[in-house]
């Protein structure tokens, strides 16, 4: 049907605009008083409760995401991704940890991705899956995590995951894939990045789970580097925890995992401290000593694969720094030379050691790691307190000769038993960091 012509009158120009800007200046002031800030502009969820939040954002694997919030949570809050291990659930992992409590007392808010296909197991062996943004579960929970950030204005640089099982391999997964966004990690009886890989697309890989598959430091950090190419910036923190007696996924994967992460730190694979946080533990620390090191690995003695029990959770926050105590001063790494030699007898030796900063910058508050040979205790010391007396031994300095200038020198020393061998340790680190030796 033609147009019917409608006559007009016009009206002046200048008329028109006036009348324009009269009609929108009431619609423009509401808009700027009604307006959400950004952080509301999607929908938060009740405090205090365990919600599922849909429509969050690229989730090529149908996962599903809950949330808690407590009541009391801080402003631009910290995030904990907590993931859970294979049969179970997002509402699983809320039930079985007490991250939800703990967020009561600190103010962060915890995720809980949750997985929907038959296994609920999370895919850690696809290539999607191994690489930044490729596909997968990991990018569903990135996704997850950039909902969060947006919603409560969350504290970027302090995003971190954790994860039992299936979910501590996940935790590895994440921290390769995504290591500009997570801050540090907690891997519950897991195995290294990528260790499950898999070409056929299975979810298991038995070489792996049974403890048999084994690469160099440099193999296993090479898996992780090429997760994101080019990536130069600062790497996620990890602690792993893994009980010896594990038949799921068997022990030898807790070592492999202290091998990838030192060498992604670049740090060295001797302990720069060793101790027994509770009997049967065995806790040793790497690149760093107090709460927060690089690396920190518990093995839990005569301890099969369900390992996680209450408690630990509060000992993941105080590595992610987010309990009220806050992470120990940690001395910093320095350049260093170590000369040491041993007088021995019968059964006993005396060793002496000079440490020498060879660095541009005083060391303030050192801490000397070596390993004893075997057979070696130590009985007493001067000039630095030894511990443990066997194996990896940390000497920590004393009050009078923390500091060392640069150029400097201190000399110490250890009386102990030998059981034949009675070499000097062959190497040492200076709070993490390889010393020249002689």
């Amino acid at each position: 049907m033609p147009a019917t012509p409608r006559t007009t009158t016009r009206r002046p120009l200048r008329s028109i605009l006036l009348a324009l800007v009269a009609a929108l200046l009431p619609l423009l002031a509401a808009t700027v008083l009604t307006a959400p800030p950004a952080a509301a502009r999607e929908e938060a969820v009740p405090a205090a409760a365990l919600t599922e939040v849909t429509n969050f954002g690229t989730n090529p694997s149908n996962l599903r995401m809950y949330l808690y919030v407590p009541e009391s949570v801080t402003p631009n809050p910290a995030v904990v991704v907590a993931v859970h291990w294979c049969t179970g659930s997002g509402p699983d992992m809320y039930n079985g940890t007490e991250y939800d409590t703990l967020a009561d007392r600190y103010g962060f808010i915890v995720l809980y991705p949750s997985v929907t296909r038959s296994s609920k197991c999370f895919d850690v062996s696809s290539p999607q899956a191994l690489r930044r943004g490729g596909g997968s579960d990991p990018v569903g929970i990135k996704s997850m995590i950039d909902w969060v950030t947006r919603t409560y204005d969350a504290d970027t640089g302090r995003v971190f995951a954790t994860g039992i099982s299936s979910g501590a391999m996940m935790t590895n997964v994440l921290l390769g894939d995504y290591p500009d966004v997570f801050a540090a990690g907690a891997a519950f009886s897991g195995v290294p990045f990528a260790c499950f890989a898999t070409a056929d697309g299975s979810e298991w890989n038995s070489n792996c789970s049974g403890g048999t598959l084994t690469r160099t430091p440099k193999e296993w950090g090479d898996l992780v580097r090429n997760a994101y190419p080019g990536y130069t910036g600062p790497r996620p923190r990890m602690q792993t925890w893994h009980g010896t007696q594990d038949d799921v996924l068997r022990y030898p994967n807790f070592g492999e995992q202290i091998k990838q992460w030192t060498n992604v730190h670049g740090v060295s694979q001797t302990p720069t401290a060793t101790d027994t946080p509770q009997s049967g533990w065995t806790r040793t620390r790497y690149g760093g000593t107090g709460d927060r090191p690089a690396v920190e690995a518990i093995s839990l003695q005569g301890v099969g694969h369900n390992l996680y029990a209450n408690g630990m959770a509060a000992r993941v926050l105080t590595f992610f720094g987010l309990d009220s105590s806050g992470p120990a001063p940690q001395p910093q790494p320095g350049a260093c030379r170590v000369t040491s030699t041993v007088n021995a007898w019968n059964t006993g030796l005396t060793a002496s050691v000079t440490l020498t900063n060879t660095g541009t910058t005083a060391v303030s508050g050192w801490k000397l790691g070596f390993t004893l040979p075997a057979g070696q205790t130590v009985t007493g010391g001067w000039g630095a307190t030894y511990e443990p007396s066997s194996g990896a031994v940390t000497a920590t300095n004393v009050s009078y000769n923390g500091t060392i200038a640069p150029g400097a020198s201190v000399g110490i020393g250890y009386q102990a038993s030998h059981g034949g061998n009675s070499a000097a340790p062959a190497a040492f680190t200076l709070n993490g960091t390889a010393c020249t030796a002689g």
